[in-house]
């Protein structure tokens, strides 16, 4: 004859824990470029969140993008390589959707997906872009 099964009240609060820690955090934050910083707004570079970030501030709301990337693979993951009008080439935050633009941007500030881009490799797509300042 089998013992009955006694759960303890700690493992039980233990394995509900885990359970309920579960998930993707990453809807959360965002892509990695968001962690980055990439298409954040800003005023000055003391504003963006990396060294080799600028604020482009020809933008409202100003822009934090990754200065002089050669490539998609320069660039964090969410964002591609983009050639600007200024000469130089910056990682862009990339889209779908106008909603995945704006996790680090105020409302008035707000930045379009927008398929008026050149992109350095990247084939088509989008990229975030807030209207001219």
């Amino acid at each position: 004859m089998r013992a009955p099964r006694r759960w303890i009240p700690g493992a039980v609060a233990l394995v509900l824990g885990l359970w309920m820690g579960c998930g993707d955090d990453d809807d959360d934050v965002g892509t990695e470029a968001d962690e980055h910083g990439v298409g954040a707004q800003c005023s000055t570079v003391e504003d963006c969140d990396e060294e080799g970030q600028q604020c482009l501030t020809q933008f409202k709301g100003g822009y934090c993008g990754i200065e002089d990337c050669t490539g998609d693979l320069d660039c964090p993951e969410g964002s591609a390589c983009v050639a600007h009008e200024d000469g130089t080439n910056y990682c862009f935050r990339i889209c779908i959707d106008k909603s995945e633009c704006n996790l680090n941007r105020e409302p008035e500030w707000e930045s379009n997906c927008s398929s008026n881009i050149t992109f350095v490799d990247h084939e088509g797509g989008k990229a975030c872009v807030p209207p001219s300042g």
